[in-house]
């Protein structure tokens, strides 16, 4: 194959992923896209196959978080570039590997590995764009309560290198192993339909009902929470409008209520107004609301803190503070250098703290694992809340910066894998959309779309019990990346990059190299 072609194939690939997320989310095309870009780097010389999987990348996150253009072109170009280089890093090691027996298995070990180092390098990692948060609803969805999100990304990417195995097998009219590649398709495809998906509550709580407000801001894009005072009196408003209906007998009395990131954005704890005022709405609902704030940092007044705070008739109790906040979003890395430079930086003028706990909040008689924002997208996070004891998943967030761009759309997605994996109620709550319920089996409750406002009530189940990938952690993602590593380290050992195996085109038997 030309350089060309591998150009062209790893393009191609890469256009086809992007759509496999929101706000497209045409989940199936995945496995082909992986397809495509392992026959650009089959048996390629490794600097071509670090350019094309270079170019791979850069068009899939290009048109992925293209929403990052409203902070800053150059923000967008700089992430996207980031995201291409793990991407090309990946692709030599498939170009190496594919001359391994089994290569297969090696591409999908690969790509997880990818994942794991992308998650965490660099400043924390950025786990958009991973192959599990594009499979949330179909039949390889399931594999999350096995071992995580690593083994949805897995298993659709050996899906997808199958599928190049066929490929390359009806090119030289090897028969069987061409059934055998599209039979093996198939078993990854349908094996998922056999692992059980909870649903019902447990233990002497098994149900609670719950309520989502989705309460809307003023306006959208980077100056959306401009008018704080407004975006207050929106969850406000919204919660009285529930506690009338409830009144009525319209609407069930619900034990919690869960208001987004950033509802309140005037500390509570500084203002009497705001405490006043969330006192009363939590008096006239009847029920504990955790609201989403922005308050001065705990012992450091210069710092800002993102939490969730338990608010009842009484006051505030208990409060979980983001463990993970973003940079540049929420702190600016390195700041005496860049914010002199990179003006816009002025729209961040105090870094936020991270917390250090599990965001494991009573709210009433509900134990909820409560996350906010961009940590639905990190493995460790929504698990250390399941673990240290939620029996239900709270996700606050506010996206309405990016509204209209496709980015609402992505992260919920992720919540609905989250239930997933973890066989809990997931409940998203925020500002302008996307707000849902969702169920232990990743099934849709209610939702409230992009742009509306108002309220879903609905009784959900309470779950104790873990799921393997609970118990598991992060191992399943650990092992694949010391096999993967294992496997292009062998390619060393046996000089694989010469001689005749390595510019054939056919593909080995999936048992001899």
């Amino acid at each position: 194959m030309t350089f060309r072609w591998r150009l062209l194939l790893g393009a191609l690939s890469g256009a086809l992923l992007s759509l496999a997320f929101p706000p497209v989310g045409a989940s199936l095309v995945a496995p082909v896209a992986v397809g495509l870009l392992a026959l650009a780097v089959y048996k390629a010389p490794g600097g071509q196959a670090a350019v094309a999987g270079a170019i791979q990348g850069a068009v899939t996150f290009a048109l992925l978080i293209r929403w990052m253009t409203l902070i800053g072109t150059d923000a967008w170009l700089l992430l996207v570039g980031v995201c291409a280089a793990w991407m090309a890093l990946m692709a030599w090691a498939q170009s190496r590997t594919s001359r391994l027996p089994w290569w297969p298995l090696w591409f999908a070990t690969l790509w997880v590995a990818q994942e794991a180092l992308r998650d965490r390098i660099p400043i924390g990692g950025f786990p958009w764009g991973r192959l599990a948060f594009g499979q949330t609803a179909t039949t390889l969805t399931p594999w999350a309560a096995i071992a995580g999100a690593p083994a949805v990304t897995f298993v659709t990417a050996l899906a997808g290198a199958l599928l190049a195995y066929a490929t390359l097998a009806i090119l030289r009219r090897q028969l069987q192993w061409t059934l055998a590649a599209l039979g093996g398709v198939v078993i990854v495809a349908l094996a998922g339909l056999l692992i059980p998906r909870p649903g019902a509550g447990e233990g002497s709580t098994p149900t609670a009902t719950v309520a989502v407000i989705q309460g809307g801001v003023p306006t959208v894009g980077l100056g959306q929470n401009d008018d704080r005072r407004a975006v207050l009196d929106r969850h406000v408003r919204r919660t009285l409008d529930l506690a009338t209906a409830v009144s009525r007998g319209e609407e069930p009395q619900p034990d919690a209520v869960i208001w987004p990131e950033n509802a309140v954005d005037i500390d509570p704890y500084v203002n009497p107004d705001v405490a006043a005022t969330l006192t009363a709405t939590s008096r006239a609902i009847n029920a504990p609301i955790l609201i989403g704030a922005v308050i001065d940092a705990p012992g450091d007044p210069t710092m800002a803190a993102n939490v969730g705070i338990v608010w009842t008739p009484e006051g505030p109790q208990d409060m979980y503070i983001k463990r993970r906040p973003v940079p540049f979003g929420e702190y600016v890395p390195l700041r005496s250098v860049l914010a002199s430079l990179i003006g816009r930086f002025d729209r961040v003028p105090r870094d936020f703290i991270g917390g250090n706990e599990p965001g494991v909040l009573d709210v009433g008689q509900v134990r909820i694992g409560d996350v906010i924002c961009f940590e639905v997208a990190y493995d460790e996070v929504v698990r250390d809340a399941v673990v240290a004891g939620g029996r239900a998943l709270v996700v606050q967030t506010n996206n309405a910066t990016y509204a209209g761009l496709g980015q609402p759309e992505q992260q919920a997605t992720m919540s609905r894998l989250r239930a997933v994996e973890h066989g809990r109620t997931v409940l998203v709550a925020a500002t302008s959309g996307i707000s849902a319920i969702i169920a232990p089996d990743g099934a849709i409750l209610g939702e409230i779309p992009e742009g509306e406002t108002g309220y879903l009530v609905a009784e959900i189940p309470l779950r104790d019990s873990r799921t393997v990938a609970d118990w598991l952690g992060a191992w399943p993602e650990w092992i694949c990346a010391i096999v993967a590593a294992l496997a292009v380290g062998m390619t060393f050992r046996r000089g694989d990059e010469s001689g005749p195996a390595a510019h054939s085109e056919a593909p080995p038997p999936l048992s001899a190299g």
